[in-house]
């Protein structure tokens, strides 16, 4: 059992009976009162996010998850297909439980699943993709003079700012976390 003195960002709880994770919390004390805490949180299972407030001192169970290495094969309808590459099993996630992972999906791009109980629930992605540029404006010589952004198409529909010199066909590497532009390819 974990309490809410030891809660933190990317902690994993029991909440409500579903395994979620801690966007972000706040300890409050009120004046008169006892103090409360503020939870951000994601559910694992249905990717949603919400929040609630819960009393300083209250107890959560706290959730091991097991990591497995996987490689993305295709999509139909909102379904996404991965393959185990130490067993070879189809393993199959939703949109939902992807959340904004889909935006980086490529074909044959090797991530972690995330489980809880042997159940699939999410996965977590490289810290770096390399995306190709599928649409963007031309960039003109002299167009700042101090270096614009301009935005982007990628070939799985995510759209980035890019510096002018960036033009269509190239391939850009993509931070996961913050969704920004690193570098040319």
């Amino acid at each position: 059992m974990i309490s809410t003195g030891d809660l933190k960002k990317g902690v994993t709880i029991e909440f409500e009976g579903n395994p979620c994770t801690i966007l972000e919390w706040q300890h409050v004390k009120i004046g008169r009162g006892g103090a409360i805490v503020r939870l951000k949180l994601r559910n694992l299972r249905s990717g949603a996010i919400f929040d609630r407030t819960c009393d300083a001192g209250d107890k959560f169970k706290r959730l091991y998850l097991d990591r497995s290495n996987v490689t993305y094969q295709y999509n139909a309808d909102d379904l996404y297909h991965f393959m185990d590459t130490s067993t070879y099993d189809d393993i199959v996630l939703n949109e939902a439980q992807l959340g904004n992972a889909k935006d980086y999906l490529i074909d044959n791009l090797e991530l972690d699943i995330i489980r809880y109980n042997e159940e699939p629930i999410s996965v977590e992605l490289p810290e770096k993709v390399v995306l190709k540029i599928t649409y963007t404006e031309p960039g003109f010589k002299g167009d700042t003079a101090t270096g614009g952004t301009k935005p982007a198409t990628t070939e799985t529909g995510l759209v980035v700012q890019v510096p002018l010199f960036v033009s269509s066909e190239d391939s850009i590497r993509v931070n996961t976390s913050t969704g920004q532009y690193v570098e040319r390819v």
